[in-house]
């Protein structure tokens, strides 16, 4: 598992696809609740079809047309599926994440002013200041050499920039770690991702919660309320961040958001602002720890567009083949693997009957690797993205982000964010994963890896 890879027809790990009843017997097997286990050699070449058998109706959408038009959701007939509103209701309410209808469309208008302060401009700071923070982690590694969580470190600083965007805060270590663990025994053990229950329950099942992970979705809530409270009483309007512009947000009728409610929609800004990217740059720099190569490009890059000072953000911009490093990470391991949706009423889907109750999957993960849209699906090729290979992209099967009126809002801090930590760390230091591992990625809420990866890390040679 140490040995770096050379070869530009690098493949990092997956699930080897079968037919779907070992699928099924393979994920029933494990149970780990992990999807991707679950999902037949078929869904990378259907287009649209039944996802295996199960009690309720389960269609796959792979048709970039089919795709964009239940995103799109122009009729209000396809919102987020039940088993994800369940699963996530615990940690973040009926939060702008889950909601649909004018729940949505009143949350999202109280939002926008406050969603418009992460323009990465304005960001920018807060992402330098977390990526100074996580090189000083990183040396003190450097000089032990002793093994780390990748996954911990790259949840540290994404929550830890975010914390600074959202809260003008940084955050504690341990708070972090906190919050990992409890988010990680969240994502493993709520009841959305038991198989059995999506295989054999009804459409609308009201699925009980573990007591655990009701027990970890009061942890998060409790030190997102911590931060929130910094922000209340007599000190509070001396902020100017995003926690306190949704603080002060009223709908029409002059209405504010609840404390509740506050701690829902901070909830999704704070958890989907950082454990996304987290999920990315843990994969991406698993890949470099693997292709030496291209950590050798991005050096190359970076020292040519900012030399050896600081990255700035004229710099990142510039970082074309660092940001298709990225692009080609979140291809391979979108962030959000699944997009369920649940279809409120009897319809038709390309010609196909859709029952009222029928899950409808959008898969990224599928979509990213489909064997008629994409060359080599199972390669990382960060050129691929170049635009000279631009006449073998297929419109529409390349969404990380989402599409229609729910596309992910910070995009392109996302992006920035990730391009500026990926050239900064790569161009410092070495990472290496430890040895004895077996690494494999998971689809529960996000897409991680199956156990942690430990690394080590050294000083790059200047």
């Amino acid at each position: 598992m140490n040995a770096p890879m050379y070869s530009p027809m690098y493949s990092p790990p997956r699930p080897t696809p079968l037919p779907a009843l070992l699928s099924l017997a393979r994920a029933a097997l494990r149970g780990d609740g992990n999807l991707l286990s679950l999902l037949p050699a078929a869904a990378y070449r259907m287009e649209l079809g039944p996802l295996g058998w199960s009690r309720r109706t389960t269609l796959l959408v792979n048709r970039p047309d089919l795709v964009r038009y239940v995103l799109a959701d122009p009729n209000e007939i396809f919102p987020k599926s039940d088993l994800m509103v369940n699963a996530l209701e615990p940690l973040i309410g009926d939060s702008i994440f889950v909601s649909s209808g004018a729940t949505w469309r009143r949350q999202r208008e109280m939002l926008d002013p406050a969603l418009s302060m992460m323009r990465v401009n304005r960001a920018f700071p807060a992402m330098e200041q977390g990526v100074a923070a996580c090189t000083a982690f990183l040396d003190s590694q450097a000089e032990s050499g002793a093994p780390f969580s990748l996954d911990l470190a790259m949840s540290h600083l994404t929550a830890d920039v975010i914390c600074r965007t959202v809260f003008s805060t940084n955050l504690e270590h341990e708070a972090s770690r906190v919050v990992f663990d409890a988010f990680t025994l969240f994502e493993r053990s709520v009841a959305q991702v038991e198989i059995r229950r999506l295989i054999m329950d009804k459409a609308w099942a009201k699925i009980p919660q573990r007591r655990e992970v009701l027990d970890a979705c009061d942890t998060i809530r409790a030190h997102l309320g911590d931060m929130l409270a910094t922000h209340m009483g007599p000190g509070g309007a001396n902020f100017d961040d995003i926690a306190r512009n949704v603080m002060m947000a009223q709908d029409a009728q002059g209405v504010p958001f609840t404390r509740e409610e506050l701690i829902d929609q901070l909830g999704v800004l704070f958890l989907a602002g950082h454990e996304t990217s987290a999920s990315a740059l843990t994969w991406a720099f698993f890949i470099l720890a693997r292709r030496p190569d291209v950590v050798a490009r991005i050096r190359r890059e970076v020292k040519a567009i900012a030399g050896d000072g600081p990255i700035g953000f004229e710099h990142v911009r510039a970082m074309t083949f660092t940001r298709n490093v990225f692009r080609e990470t979140i291809r391979l391991y979108p962030p959000i693997t699944f997009l369920p949706r649940v279809a409120l009423e009897a319809t038709t889907l390309g010609g196909r009957r859709v029952p009222r109750g029928a899950l409808v999957i959008v898969a990224p993960w599928t979509l990213h690797r489909h064997r008629r849209y994409w060359v080599a699906p199972d390669v990382f090729d960060p050129d691929r993205f170049s635009p000279e290979r631009e006449s073998e992209m297929t419109p529409g099967a390349y969404i990380p982000f989402g599409l229609g009126p729910r596309v992910c809002a910070g995009a392109a801090f996302a992006t920035v964010e990730a391009v500026l930590i990926i050239a900064d760390l790569a161009r410092r230091f070495d990472f290496d994963v430890a040895s004895g591992q077996s690494v494999e990625p998971a689809a529960r809420l996000t897409t991680r890896p199956v156990r942690q990866i430990m690394c080590h890390v050294r000083k790059a040679a200047q």
